[in-house]
């Protein structure tokens, strides 16, 4: 049976098993008990589509189910193109990938902010996108004399916020050749299924009926990061990169510096798998430029991403149609792969390619670029995996080998980082519950540079090198500007937290008895104005603290005068 943790095979996984027992309720869940049909649905999905070859309109969305859910025409344009293979490759039979694509923007978001909190716990590289959709397909090309094009063509399309890539593949290969033989009736099954969902619970094992089947799933949770648990984009690492098997250490540099990557591969499959490992390889960091595991001519970023008149962005695209050897001539890196197969022996080594040789569609598979890495290159890894195929060790062994490296390298280079951000949080001392949560001191390159001297990767990586020069570029980059916005949040939060807990031990009715009642009634309303805080924010404070706080708040209430009592009680903030 296909293995179904959310972040793949790893600790806390379990086997999808069929079953015939009802899907277990995850605790402390009331709250969504209550949710209204198609509310647990939206948790995991947006909508699932059809998307069907009509000889007249080409490309057509055939089916969204539930009925209600809404896409704008821009959507569905980019939905039934990204849906089909754009190339040369025949694709018969049934192939699965993966896209994604910019939402429309405007639109309200739904669902409780329950699910904002469940987001909150997850580990970075899980969390939703508010401004991306994924689309996950399952297309299928077969003869069919009956039909006037003489193929049946249909893609079945489950479209979601959320990035998990292995549960979802799992998901379509259970229902999707049932459904191309059963049609709309199984649909309806099969999102109903859905709503039975639990919400997605970082760190619970769930049990998800699909059709008969009840798969358990897991996410892990951020407290698990230290497990190394592969990540959600749990792709076939070793099998993604041995097309450029040399290169994976050069890749690793190139995508933790948010530079501009294009994939050129035979099909949506290989172009769609490559780059999620790309994606995936410098995690547990969040790569925060965009990325688009399957990219077509027909997509409305087309032109944006195509133009020769400023510099490529910072995006790794996945592409399989020829048009783009020659549109995309001009970016700095591009790696080509061939069809991914495991060979039996590992690829000779392919020296890095100038970009002035990739000229036509038939360019040998390998990476066209003239950048040149920081760091010395860990020959250690290349013999591992080299020995490995020799001794026809498993390809899943080989990823998890190759994930841990990619892990242990990030991690030391990040430490140092998380080492100096940590030390621009004030004291604990210098928070006064009757002063404004003190401010986090400001990042200065020159200081975190003269910290790496005694306390940079050196300590936890043997790897030679650049080090110096890697960090002064990734500072300039999108992938430190999202790491650091959210290391503030989350600091500027706990100050918050630590605030509020200076508050609850203070003697608040004794100090509203020294103080005259204007100065009393601004006090509640702040202390009401914090408990809407800590709620809207989720700050992560102890339940107790804001249970203590709500009572310090009705002691002073109560000992007021009864008409000032009267409006302090009926009186929201906001």
């Amino acid at each position: 049976p296909a293995r179904c943790l959310l972040g793949g095979p790893g600790p806390g996984g379990a086997e999808a098993a069929a079953e015939d027992a009802a899907p277990a309720e995850p605790e402390s869940l009331d709250q969504c008990l209550s949710l209204l049909p198609w509310d647990r649905f939206s948790a995991w999905l947006h909508c699932v589509c059809v998307v069907g070859f009509d000889l007249e309109l080409g490309q057509a969305v055939e089916v969204i189910y539930p009925p209600h859910s809404k896409l704008t025409d821009k959507e569905k344009t980019n939905i039934c193109y990204l849906s089909f293979p754009d190339s040369n490759s025949g694709c018969l039979g049934d192939t699965q990938f993966c896209f994604r694509f910019r939402r429309s923007p405007g639109r309200k978001v739904s669902l409780c902010c329950f699910l904002d909190q469940l987001d909150r716990d997850l580990p970075v590289y899980l969390k939703k996108d508010s401004a991306y959709y994924y689309g996950y397909v399952y297309f299928r090309q077969v003869r069919d004399k009956s039909l006037k094009r003489g193929y049946f063509q249909k893609s079945l399309v489950l479209i979601s916020k959320l990035p998990y890539v292995h549960l979802f593949r799992t998901v379509l290969k259970q229902i999707a050749p049932e459904y191309f033989e059963k049609s709309e009736a199984f649909l309806e099954a099969v999102c109903s299924d859905v709503d039975r969902w639990p919400p997605p619970v970082p760190g619970k094992v769930l049990q998800l009926p699909i059709m008969g089947v009840i798969m358990k799933v897991s996410t892990p949770a951020d407290a698990q990061i230290s497990m190394a648990l592969p990540t959600v984009h749990e792709v076939d690492l070793f099998r993604c990169f041995c097309p450029v098997f040399f290169h994976i250490q050069m890749l690793w540099e190139l995508v933790l510096l948010g530079e501009p990557l294009v994939v050129m591969a035979p099909s949506p499959a290989e172009s769609s798998e490559t780059v999620l490992a790309l994606v995936s390889c410098i995690s547990p960091l969040k790569y925060c430029s965009d990325f688009r595991p399957y990219f077509t001519i027909h997509d409305s970023e087309f032109k944006e991403y195509t133009t020769r008149t400023q510099a490529p962005p910072s995006v790794i695209l996945g592409v399989t149609n020829p048009f783009f050897a020659k549109t995309l001539q001009h970016w700095p890196h591009i790696i080509r792969i061939g069809d991914i197969k495991l060979p039996g022996e590992v690829p000779k080594q392919v020296k890095v390619k100038k970009l002035k040789n990739l000229k036509t569609l038939d360019s040998k598979p390998g990476v066209y670029t003239s950048y040149k890495p920081y760091l010395n290159k860990d020959e250690e890894i290349v013999k591992q995996l080299q020995k490995g195929v020799q001794q026809k060790r498993p390809t899943e062994a080989q990823s998890v080998i190759l994930r841990r490296y990619f892990l242990e390298l990030t991690e030391s280079f990040i430490i140092p980082l998380e080492r100096y951000v940590a030390s621009l949080m004030p004291l604990q001392k210098c928070i006064s519950p009757w002063k404004s949560p003190p401010q986090l001191r400001q990042f200065s390159q020159d200081d975190f540079m003269k910290t790496l001297e005694k306390a940079g990767p050196q300590l936890t990586s043997g790897l030679k090198g650049d080090w110096i020069g890697l960090y002064r570029h990734f500072l300039k980059s999108p992938n430190f500007d999202g790491w650091f916005r959210s290391r503030q949040k989350e600091m500027t939060q706990k100050l918050e937290a630590l605030h509020l807990e200076a508050l609850c031990n203070e003697n608040l009715v004794f100090w509203s008895q020294k103080h005259t009642e204007v100065e009393t009634v601004d006090l509640v309303l702040k202390l009401k104005n914090k408990l809407l805080q800590a709620d809207r924010e989720h700050l992560p404070v102890k339940t107790d603290t804001l249970k203590k706080l709500q009572t310090h708040i009705n002691d002073i209430i109560l000992a007021l005068p009864d008409d000032l009592q009267d409006i302090l009680l009926k009186t929201g903030t906001t």
